[in-house]
């Protein structure tokens, strides 16, 4: 068959102006995949990117394999670029199943560079964790175009994550584009578009990459934050985070209170009081580096400043199973002030149902918590030793559409643990909005 009569490259024609086309470079995939001999492989590359060069397109070739195929036999795997290179713009060396490490990836491109006068281009593949680091090594020897996925999404163990080789290039290696003060909102996006949990461990865009715990590491992040980052998360549309935990220290304490508005001297004695406090709770299973908002309503409570804005007299959650259908019944009988509310809700759990009956409650004194919703629920056990007598912990993520937090509650019940982080919650809410 001819280009011309290819369809597939009649439409690329016909609807790109940039068409990016791939071709075997490898021995074993030319025998045993496409089942045709070499030469015959050589000419399909050499036709098919010079009938796209010459109908006006620019031409981005992806040599499949290349890596592989050069390991094999370099001698043919480079005639593959050759025959292409007449007609094309890129040509892009691929590490298409992801095993290459980096000093190899450097060696190639820098050889492949000497013999080739198009612009190289840089594929990589994760299988083997590298697609990264070999994507940067490809740019050290000489590659000027470059390919990967946001949050390096993408088939088996993933392709070069755009979102740590963009950042690398320009803030470690000079490369000259545009800020990158969306990456961090890019990444976002993409894992809510793809329904996929953010990884809060990424390079430059997890919640994690510049989150500080230790007293040690957060005592000299005050003092100086090149001590302990590498980069200010800032230009990376990323922020710093101190975590407070049994680890942390009066530094840590005086920090986390300042993000939260509350202006602490480390030689304030209830700074130490606070410190005491979180170690005590995370002695009975509480976590706080995931729950802000409890570790707010817990300073707020030891600075004596806490307010509350309802007390919850009784309640109760109940399922309810006939057949196959299981349904919940939440009871809340709330005080705020003098006046008493009951408020009853199904649901379709015992934690959905109490949740809908509490809400329903605080929104005749307090409107605003109508718009209030649970985005996340995570319970972990904490001593599974102990079987069913286990302390649960729950996590709970809220939001309100604009803002988001998170608080915790410890129970050897799972339904009180619940309610306590439900509690806390809307008493954040309504202490941050009210």
């Amino acid at each position: 068959m001819s280009p011309e009569e290819d369809h597939n490259l009649t439409t690329l024609l016909e609807v790109a102006d940039v068409v990016a086309i791939f071709g075997k470079s490898w021995g074993l995939h030319v025998k045993d995949i496409l089942r045709t001999t070499p030469s015959e492989n050589l000419r399909l590359i050499r036709e098919s990117v010079d009938f796209l060069k010459r109908n006006g397109a620019t031409v981005i070739y992806d040599a499949e394999h290349f890596f592989d195929g050069y390991a094999a036999d370099r001698a043919y795997a480079m005639r593959t670029l050759k025959a292409a290179e007449g007609g094309s713009d890129v040509i892009v060396l691929c590490d298409t199943n992801g095993g290459r490490l980096p000093s190899e990836i450097f060696r190639v491109v820098r050889e492949v560079r000497r013999r080739i006068a198009k612009p190289i281009g840089i594929h990589a593949h994760n299988d083997a964790g590298c697609a990264v680091a070999n994507t940067l090594m490809a740019v050290e020897a000489g590659a000027r175009h470059v390919q990967g996925t946001v949050n390096g999404l993408g088939e088996r163990a993933g392709n070069a994550d755009l979102t740590s080789v963009l950042p690398s290039l320009k803030l470690k290696m000079g490369a000259k584009f545009s800020n990158l003060r969306k990456l961090t909102e890019i990444s976002d996006y993409v894992y809510e578009l793809a329904n996929i949990r953010h990884d809060p461990y990424k390079p430059y865009v997890g919640r994690f990459a510049f989150s500080h715990k230790g007293g040690v590491h957060v005592d000299a992040i005050m003092k100086n934050t090149r001590s302990y980052e590498h980069v200010d998360p800032d230009i990376v549309g990323n922020r710093r985070i101190i975590y407070v935990s049994d680890q942390s220290g009066k530094a840590s304490i005086v920090a986390k209170a300042g993000e939260f508005g509350l202006r602490l001297q480390k030689s304030d004695p209830k700074v130490e009081e606070i410190l005491q406090a979180v170690k005590e709770r995370e002695g009975e299973g509480y976590q706080f580096e995931n729950a802000d908002a409890s570790l707010y309503l817990l300073m707020l409570e030891m600075l004596g400043r806490g307010r509350s804005l309802f007390d919850i007299a009784a309640w109760t959650s109940i399922i309810h199973g006939d057949g196959e259908r299981v349904t919940a019944d939440g009871t809340v009988m709330m005080k705020v002030g003098d006046k008493i509310i009951h408020t009853a809700s199904q649901g379709n759990g015992p934690v959905n149902a109490l949740d809908l009956a509490l809400r329903k409650a605080l929104k005749e004194v307090y409107p605003k918590a109508e718009g209030v919703r649970l985005t996340g629920y995570r319970v972990k056990e904490i001593d599974a030793e102990v079987g069913t007598a286990a302390n649960v912990r729950v996590i709970i993520d809220f939001s309100n559409g604009g803002e988001s937090w998170s608080t915790v509650g410890v129970s050897t019940n799972i339904l009180e643990a619940s309610k306590k982080a439900l509690l806390d919650g809307y008493r954040y809410f309504l202490l941050r909005n009210h």
